[in-house]
C-alpha cells in the first residue's frame, strides 16, 4: 500500500515541513513543531444534467454522416477522406523547405475562389511576405485575409474580427499564450495553443488547418498530446532533391489512414499529380540489363516503380554496397539469398542499387523485382520493358505472395505488362528462369539450379 505522507507545522507561525524538526526554520522557536492533522478528502459533487444532456443508447444516436466541402485539390482531399469536415482540427508537420506552406496556402486559395472567407495567419512570415508567395503562385484572391501574429489571444480576436469559414496557423509551435508561462514552443505552450485553437474550431464549427515543426529525428516537435488532440494528422514528404511530394495521413477519425497524395513541386508553386505512373520509370525504348519494373503499393495507389541494378568487379577486401530508394538490409537479404541458393557469387563486387525519380520503396514485395534485377545486371540480360515482377523473397528461396495482388496485377495490365512474375512461381529459381526467358534466352537457364 502507498504510504500516506504527514506535514509538520509550527504551533507559533504556521511554518510546515515533511519531516519532523526540533527547531521552527522560520520562527526560529524550539519544540513548537508537531504533527499536522491530514486534510479531508475532497470528494465531487455530482453535477446536475441539463435538459437533453444524458447518455442515450448507441442505437438512438444520428447516423448522418458528416458533412464535408472540398478543398479545391482533389489529391488532398483523397487523403483526409473526401474533403474538409466543418470544426475539424488538422495537423500538418513535414520537414523544413519541403512545402508545407506552399500547399496550404494553395488550399486557402481555392477555399477562397469557392466562395470561403479564409483567413490565413502566419507566425513565421510577414504579410508581405506571403503576398509575394501568393503571387508567384497565383494564389491572390479577395476573401483570403491575411495575418501576422504570434499571440494566441491577438489570434482569437482575428477570427472574430473577419468571420471565417476556414483557418489556417503557420505555425502552431511558433504562437505562445500569454496564461501559460515557457517560451513559444514548449510543451506547456504547444498544447495550450493547440486546445484552444481546437476549442473554437469545435464551438464554431470551424475547420483549423494547423502547420508543425518536426524534429531531427522526424517527430512532430511539442508534447504527444498534440498528436491525440487534433482530428488528422498529415505528414508532408518528399526529398528536396526532387519535385515529388507525398502527404499520407497519419491519423484520421474521418477516413481511412491508407491514402496517399501525390503532389509536384513546380516554379509556380505546387501541383497534384492525379496520376503518376509515368514518374517512377525511366523512357528509354530500348531495354537496358539491370532493370526490372515492380509494382509497389503507396497507401490504396499501385505505383509502377523501376529498379535499377548495377554490379562492377571489386579488388577491395570490403566491396561497396550503395542503396537509394531501397532498405540497405533487404538488398543486403537479397544478395546473400542470391549467392546461396542461386550460386551467383557477388561477395567479389559493388553492388549499386537505386529506384527511379526518387521513390523510397520498403514494402517486401519490391524483393524479387529487385532480385531479378541484380540477376539481369550480373549476367548482362535485359528484361523486355513488358515485364513486371512482385513478390516477397524468403531466406529459402520461397516467393511468397504479395499484399493487394488483384490490385497490383490489375494495374499493371493496364498499364501494358503482359508478363507479371510473382508467388506464381513459387521457387525464386523458376522466377529468374522464367525471366530470362521472356528476354529470348530460352526457356531454362541451366547453370541456376530449381532448388
Amino acid at each position: 500500500m502507498a504510504r500516506t505522507a504527514s506535514n509538520y507545522r509550527c504551533s507559533d507561525c504556521g511554518w510546515t515541513t515533511l519531516k519532523w524538526v526540533g527547531r521552527c526554520g522560520d520562527c526560529q522557536a524550539w519544540g513548537t513543531v508537531g504533527e499536522a492533522a491530514a486534510p479531508p478528502a475532497v470528494r465531487v459533487a455530482p453535477l446536475q444534467l441539463a435538459a437533453g444532456s444524458a447518455a442515450r443508447p448507441i442505437t438512438d444516436v444520428n447516423t448522418q454522416p458528416s458533412p464535408r466541402w472540398p478543398s479545391g485539390i482533389k489529391e488532398f482531399d483523397r487523403v483526409l477522406g473526401g474533403g474538409i469536415v466543418p470544426g475539424a482540427a488538422i495537423l500538418l508537420s513535414g520537414e523544413p523547405g519541403v512545402g508545407k506552406s506552399t500547399l496550404l496556402l494553395e488550399v486557402a486559395s481555392r477555399a477562397a475562389a469557392a466562395g470561403a472567407k479564409v483567413l490565413y495567419v502566419s507566425a513565421e512570415e510577414s504579410v508581405s511576405q506571403v503576398r509575394l508567395r501568393a503571387e508567384r503562385t497565383g494564389a491572390l484572391h479577395p476573401s483570403l485575409y491575411l495575418a501576422s501574429e504570434t499571440d494566441l489571444a491577438t489570434i482569437l480576436g482575428q477570427i472574430d474580427e473577419v468571420g471565417p469559414s476556414l483557418v489556417i496557423v503557420d505555425s502552431v509551435q511558433t504562437v505562445s499564450s500569454g496564461l501559460t508561462e515557457g517560451l513559444a514552443g514548449g510543451p506547456a505552450q504547444v498544447r495550450e495553443v493547440a486546445a484552444t485553437l481546437i476549442r473554437v474550431a469545435k464551438d464554431k464549427a470551424l475547420p483549423v488547418l494547423l502547420v508543425g515543426h518536426v524534429t531531427k529525428d522526424g517527430n512532430i516537435a511539442g508534447p504527444r498530446l498534440l498528436e491525440h488532440l487534433v482530428d488528422v494528422v498529415c505528414q508532408f514528404e518528399g526529398d528536396r532533391a526532387t519535385a515529388l511530394r507525398f502527404v499520407r495521413a497519419l491519423k484520421n477519425r474521418f477516413g481511412p489512414t491508407d491514402e496517399v497524395g501525390c503532389f509536384e513541386m513546380t516554379g509556380d508553386g505546387i501541383a497534384e499529380v492525379p496520376d503518376p505512373s509515368g514518374l517512377f520509370m525511366s523512357r528509354g525504348d530500348t531495354p537496358v540489363s539491370g532493370t526490372c519494373v515492380t509494382i509497389a503499393m503507396e497507401g490504396r495507389r499501385a505505383l509502377p516503380v523501376e529498379v535499377q541494378a548495377l554490379i562492377v568487379s571489386s579488388g577491395a577486401p570490403q566491396p561497396r554496397r550503395v542503396v537509394n530508394g531501397v532498405d540497405s538490409s533487404r538488398v543486403a537479404m537479397l544478395l546473400a539469398v542470391l549467392e546461396k541458393r542461386a550460386r551467383v557469387k557477388f561477395s567479389d563486387c559493388d553492388v549499386y542499387v537505386s529506384t527511379v525519380g526518387g521513390i523510397r520503396v520498403t514494402e517486401p514485395g519490391a524483393d524479387l523485382a529487385i532480385a531479378l534485377a541484380l540477376m539481369s545486371a550480373s549476367r548482362d540480360i535485359a528484361f523486355p520493358g513488358t515485364l513486371a515482377a512482385v513478390g516477397e523473397i524468403s531466406l529459402a528461396g520461397e516467393i511468397r505472395p504479395a499484399t493487394s495482388g488483384k490490385q497490383r496485377a490489375a494495374e499493371a495490365g493496364r498499364l501494358g505488362f503482359t508478363t507479371l512474375v510473382d508467388s506464381g512461381s513459387k521457387l525464386l529459381g523458376h522466377a529468374v528462369s522464367r525471366a530470362f526467358a521472356e528476354a529470348g534466352k530460352g526457356t531454362h537457364d541451366a547453370s541456376i539450379p530449381d532448388f
